[in-house]
């Protein structure tokens, strides 16, 4: 383990810390770097996220892709967790907080709009970062790649009336253009690039294994400086309003590591591999928070606190998966030893 791996805590708190310092000191620049996005995806993080997904992608031994069916107990468990779980519990911690412990510090009107935004979090399984927590578990590259392809194709259809349902709302329209932009950004180019990668180094296993191994700093480096734009593009909203930030983060806080440690003791009874178990729990409670924080914005406004919701949920996630990364990997021994069909 390097130096990376090794400390990647510190450099995390590190990261978390210069971020908010430098959108403080120079928010004027990184206002700039913010606006720089298409279909409500950032560019400069879309590029360091591609970084970090790029030598998963070609990991992954397409030829065995086809043996992935015949292991479904981890697909069904991500596909439970996301669907029929997961934005139900985020709604009624929103309730449960919002419109009863948190009620005398907050308006109805924003305690509404904050349960919006986090309602919107849980409705959306994540895309792009799932790839480099499967990574960092040392997941099954085969598997996740197919665990996040299904739940593209479901949200396609399920996020809208699971949200509407959710939101008391019937009008809700997918922003197609940001669902389908970071898809072929975060899975389908990088898919790509990693075929053409395998099929450069094909029958030389040894020179791929090095190029791996080349690329491994780049995608640390990639999710530090990921860090270091998401909380320097929301420095002034964390200044401004900590307490909020406090507030939202708390039940956040709470779904996350309660859906985690929901998912990795079903995993454990169901007794799936340590490879496939981390990736799907981390998939089942990761967000895709671009698609959240673009239908709050449409739905309540960019200054509304749906939005404020969902960035909190930002600002939240990364470190947070990056603990649960860890105590993935040191339970690694609950499923050690377990060959059975996951």
């Amino acid at each position: 383990m390097g130096i990376f791996e090794r400390y990647l805590s510190v450099w995390v708190a590190a990261s978390i810390v210069i971020g908010v310092a430098l959108g403080s000191l120079f928010s004027p620049v990184f206002q700039i770097i913010a606006k720089l996005e298409i279909a409500h995806v950032n560019l400069p993080v879309a590029i360091l996220i591609w970084i970090m997904i790029y030598p998963m992608m070609a990991q992954i031994d397409f030829s065995s892709i086809k043996d992935v069916g015949k292991n479904p107990n981890g697909l069904v468990l991500t596909l439970v967790i996301n669907w029929l779980i997961k934005p139900f519990t985020m709604a009624g911690l929103g309730v449960l907080f919002f419109h009863g412990l948190f009620a005398d510090w907050v308006d109805p009107k924003t305690a509404e709009e904050y349960i919006a935004g986090m309602i919107l979090l849980g409705t959306a399984p994540c895309t792009a970062m799932v790839f480099v927590w499967s990574q960092l578990t040392k997941g099954d590259p085969n598997y996740t790649l197919i665990q996040v392809s299904i739940n593209d194709v479901i949200m396609i259809f399920a996020f809208a009336p699971i949200a509407g349902v959710l939101l008391g709302v019937t009008d809700i329209s997918i922003p197609w253009n940001t669902l389908i932009f970071s898809v072929v950004l975060y899975v389908v180019l990088p898919l790509i690039a990693g075929v053409m990668t395998r099929r450069y180094f094909k029958d030389k296993p040894e020179k791929l294994n090095a190029w791996l191994a080349t690329l491994k700093p780049f995608s640390i480096s990639g999710l530090l400086l990921t860090i270091i734009l998401l909380f320097a593009f929301q420095a002034e909203i964390m200044l401004q309003k900590p307490i909020d930030i406090v507030l939202i983060a708390i039940p956040l806080l709470l779904q996350t590591y309660g859906i985690f440690f929901i998912a990795y003791f079903i995993a454990r009874y169901l007794k799936l591999r340590h490879n496939i178990a981390a990736p799907a729990c981390m998939i089942g409670t990761s967000n895709f928070f671009e698609l959240a924080v673009a239908v709050a914005i449409s739905l309540f406004g960019l200054n509304s606190g749906a939005a404020l919701a969902t960035v909190v949920g930002v600002l939240v996630e990364v470190p947070v998966m990056l603990s649960l990364v860890a105590i993935a990997n040191k339970t690694k021994h609950w499923f050690e030893g377990d060959t059975s069909a996951a």
